[in-house]
Formats: structure tokens, sequence, C-alpha cells
């Protein structure tokens, strides 16, 4: 019974995003910390950053992957499901009911400036997300010079008019990450067996 109580608040919850959100994964990026972190307090902010880098970096949308994480830590399987169907049914509904009209409904003058104010909001919700992520990400060193990095380089190819995938964003920093961590792991052994030598010929 709490389980079902689980799924269909997780269920409404995620329908609740998907119904007010315009714009794809990134928009909901916002609505989705504002309700999973700030209100049901179902993540923590650093949990939250994970998922999202964790959905970004996976096959699929970020919405449906985060929702997907969501549903099944607080209620497992069917929890990611509910979760999942109810993120991406609202866009499915309107996206079928509007191909069924689409070149008219397109020719409707109202209908075009509402979407020129949609794409104004879409890039304001992209923003303010990307903005309270990097803010609340925490200060170290390796996560201000790969953020620096990072960006002087976007902002240099879109200078440029330089096209350069995402995706190799994505390769780049977590290769560089990797070689950090296997760095500091074999740095932390020799470390140790250097501790452990004197001790055993103390012993001796």
């Amino acid at each position: 019974m709490q389980k079902f109580k689980t799924c269909l608040k997780l269920f409404l919850v995620m329908f609740k995003i998907g119904l007010f959100t315009f714009g794809g994964g990134y928009a909901m990026i916002g609505l989705l910390e504002n309700e999973l972190v700030s209100r049901r307090k179902w993540l923590e902010s650093d949990e939250f950053l994970n998922v999202v880098a964790i959905a970004e970096s996976t096959p699929g949308p970020v919405a449906i992957n985060a929702a997907t994480y969501v549903g099944y830590k607080l209620a497992g399987f069917w929890g990611s499901l509910s979760a999942t169907v109810a993120v991406a049914l609202p866009s499915f509904s309107i996206i079928f009911l509007i191909s069924l009209f689409f070149d008219a409904f397109l020719s409707l003058k109202y209908v075009a400036y509402a979407f020129d104010g949609i794409r104004v909001c879409v890039i304001f919700l992209i923003l303010s997300a990307g903005v309270k992520m990097l803010l609340k990400l925490e200060k170290t060193v390796w996560n201000i010079v790969v953020t620096s990095v990072v960006i002087a380089v976007m902002v240099a190819l879109s200078v440029l008019s330089i096209a350069f995938s995402s995706v190799w964003y994505i390769l780049i920093t977590a290769g560089l990450a990797l070689l950090l961590y296997l760095f500091s792991y074999f740095c932390a052994r020799r470390k140790k067996s250097s501790e452990q030598k004197p001790d055993a010929e103390g012993k001796q």
C-alpha cells in the first residue's frame, strides 16, 4: 500500500513537470530541482547534480533519465515505470493532438506569437538552471579549473563558429576525471605502502 502511494505521488509530480515544461530536458532541470530537492526532499543537492550529469551522459532525454532514477530510488521498478511514463505522457499526448492538424495550427497568428514567447521563457529556464547548478557546485580546484576551461572553450568555439559536439565535452572531461582518479588512487597506494614498510622493518 505504501509503495502504491509513493508510485502515485511520483506519477502526479512527474506528470505536472512534463505538462508545464516547454523546451525539453534542459528546461526541465529547474523544475526537477524545485520539486525533487527543494519541495519533496527526495534528493540532496549533490545527488541531484550527479543525477543530471549521469542523465546527460547516458542515452535519452535528461528528464526521462532523471525520472527513472528517482522513481527507482523511491519505489523500485514500479516507481521508475510510474515516473518515466508520467513525465513523457503530457508531451506525447500534446504532440499527438497537434500532429492531427499541424499545418492549420502553425498558421494561426496567435500561436506563432505564443511560440515566440515560449522560446524566450525556455532560454531563461535553461540559463537559470545552469546558474543554480554552478553556484551549488563544490568549490574544489578541479571543479573550478574544468568549469572555467569548458566555458572558455565553448565561448571561443561559438565566437569562431566552429562546430564541436557537446558529446566531446562529456568524453574529454570524463577521461580527465578518470586520469585524475587513477593518479590519486596510485598516489594513495604508494603512500600507504611506504608507511607500511617502516612498520614492517620495525617489527623485524
